[in-house]
């Protein structure tokens, strides 16, 4: 403010500075909630398995190395990966996670790298990719055995170098990027039958971090019941106490093809 100045312009600086303020505050809260949300302490479970997996988590989630976590469909994958960014020197940072299975083949390079104008029909302007909105924090690539040979290849080059090149661009952006992978398939088997390349294996699996089936912790199983009914009495409106001591049986009895996301359902 330069003096003499017009009381109109202090109350807009004022009203400007109260503004910047709250969404400081705002977005400190928001981070916080976050961290605390994808804590591994809150990861539901107190099994010996699930146990050894908070313990590599909290052990990782500081190191820049990464990170390729296996397990069937339904079993925490993701969740997993949130709590190693949360708990890393990157959580002020985003996490960006892309399913790779959902996303055609063809399409998956331009949302991973991004592209400029004109780089293929329908490319009415220029978008960003994964990586460069990734960049500080975390990727997540769910599924990534359903990527293809040639990506495959153009992500292994990301990895050794840092660096990549937008579709339709020969201008190369650098990239400050941890990934974290994750696939409910057998990579090692589909390096033999030549779906997977062996060296890109190598460079996701410097930290490998398994998710034990729910059938091989059932000892959880009553932990996770009661964890969703909390968590749908409160969002459903609903009073519902416990469950039945023949239905418990029955659902520790239950061999959970679907894991803790069949469980939830």
């Amino acid at each position: 403010i330069t003096k003499p100045f017009n009381i109109d312009e202090v109350l807009t600086l004022v009203d400007k500075a109260l503004e910047h303020k709250r969404l400081a505050v705002e977005n400190r809260v928001l981070k916080s909630q976050l961290h605390e949300k994808y804590s591994f302490d809150n990861i539901v479970g107190k099994s010996p398995e699930i146990t050894a997996v908070f313990e590599m988590i909290e052990r990782v989630a500081d190191s820049d190395s990464t990170v390729l976590i296996t397990g069937e469909s339904g079993s925490g994958k993701e969740l997993v990966a949130r709590a190693i960014h949360y708990n890393s020197g990157r959580a002020d940072k985003l996490m960006v996670p892309v399913n790779c299975a959902a996303i055609p083949s063809e399409l998956l390079e331009s949302e991973l790298f991004g592209h400029v104008k004109g780089a293929f029909t329908g490319a009415i302007s220029s978008r960003q990719g994964r990586f460069e909105v990734a960049n500080g924090g975390t990727l997540f690539l769910d599924e990534i055995g359903d990527m293809s040979p040639s990506l495959q290849v153009k992500l292994l080059r990301v990895l050794q170098e840092r660096k990549f090149e937008p579709v339709g661009s020969a201008k190369t952006t650098e990239s400050d990027v941890r990934v974290i992978a994750a696939t409910h398939q057998d990579l090692e088997k589909m390096i033999i039958t030549r779906q997977f390349r062996e060296d890109l294996f190598y460079r996701l699996n410097v930290i490998p971090i398994r998710i034990p089936p729910l059938r091989e912790r059932r000892s959880d199983i009553p932990l996770l019941i009661q964890h969703f009914i909390t968590h749908f009495n409160e969002t459903k409106r609903r009073d519902i106490q416990g469950v039945a001591p023949d239905a418990m049986d029955l659902l520790m009895a239950y061999a959970w093809p679907g894991n803790v996301r069949e469980l939830e359902n």
